[in-house]
């Protein structure tokens, strides 16, 4: 029936359609017309936290945690929601979002369009998800880059009740110069502010909240290895593997392939598989990766796992497959 659903959604707007999508699916939660699906399938320790499988959604879906209700329900073993800034951003102008189905992938340069933290966190309170949750922060368009440390601690400081585990989105190529703190002093200055703040938080707070780090594919083995280091160094809980790329040769003369932004869904699945098996090499279980990057199918998501992440999450690959995927990549995984 998604196939069906899909050939006519994707005749409107990209932008359009995803609201569009969600917002029918919440309806469709709310009448209780989706099936309870059976979430534990392959209980797996991730970070300290118990997930009832390994499968999770990936941020940039519910920019504002607006749908996790609905979502929670598609048999998703965790979700992360945002990425959110401190202050609401419109994010770039439109159009902004572009599907590529030739290649089964998508081009977005949305440029972290969200409603604020404090908005994020309202939409929480309001939700009855009882599952693990993430939330992925990250700064806004309008700081300058090196005052970055400033917006993340205020996301960390004000999520840090209201999540179960916090990303550090340092890889969006849809932020002026973001990409720069990947770099090793850079990397490493941000990540031990971050840590000194979940100290701090986690005294306060009397609950430990374990903070990861997403990174890009667009990294060479050295870059893969620095990261690697700074990470072990700074004792990050976790980290995330792989962001959209900046490489569209993958697309050859296809018309898109001269627009700017991130790559996703299938074109980046080589390029993020090759980050990933670096880095679980270069980390050598120092601590968990969740692999996300060009999932459209159980067995893509069984590669990651064999490459070494402990769960991964989808996001483009529903985008294509609709809910199925979920199911398809639990049966994979068991």
């Amino acid at each position: 029936m998604y196939s069906l659903a899909r050939n006519l959604l994707f005749k409107i707007d990209a932008e359009k359609t995803h609201h569009f999508t969600l917002d029918s699916l919440k309806t469709v939660h709310k009448l209780g017309l989706i099936p309870l699906a059976d979430k534990r399938t392959k209980p797996t320790k991730l970070m300290g936290l118990s997930l009832p499988n390994p499968v999770g959604l990936a941020a940039g879906l519910d920019k504002n945690g607006d749908y996790i209700d609905a979502l929670g329900a598609l048999g998703f073993g965790f979700l992360e929601i945002g990425t959110v800034t401190p202050k609401p951003q419109p994010g770039n102008p439109q159009p902004r979002l572009f599907r590529v189905p030739e290649y089964q992938g998508i081009i977005n340069r949305m440029g972290f369009n969200n409603d604020g933290i404090d908005k994020m966190i309202q939409n929480i309170a309001k939700s009855s998800y009882k599952g693990v949750l993430g939330i992925n922060i990250g700064k806004n368009a309008v700081t300058p880059i090196e005052n970055a440390a400033d917006d993340y601690l205020i996301c960390l400081e004000k999520a840090y009740a209201h999540a179960d585990y916090i990303t550090v989105n340092i890889s969006s190529p849809n932020t002026k110069k973001l990409r720069a703190l990947q770099g090793g002093d850079e990397l490493s200055a941000l990540l031990e502010t971050l840590k000194n703040k979940q100290a701090q938080l986690a005294a306060a707070h009397e609950k430990y909240v374990p903070l990861a780090v997403k990174i890009a594919p667009d990294l060479d083995e050295a870059q893969i290895a620095d990261i690697a280091h700074v990470v072990k160094q700074v004792e990050m809980d976790g980290i995330i593997a792989t962001n959209t790329t900046i490489d569209k040769s993958s697309l050859g003369s296809h018309p898109l392939a001269g627009e700017q932004g991130g790559l996703s869904g299938r074109p980046v699945r080589e390029k993020s598989n090759q980050v990933l098996q670096l880095l679980a090499e270069h980390l050598d279980g120092a601590l968990p990766v969740i692999g996300v990057g060009g999932i459209l199918s159980g067995d893509d998501a069984k590669e990651k796992i064999h490459l070494g992440a402990t769960a991964v999450q989808v996001y483009s690959g529903l985008i294509y497959q609709g809910p199925k995927l979920v199911k398809d990549c639990l049966k994979a995984l068991r």
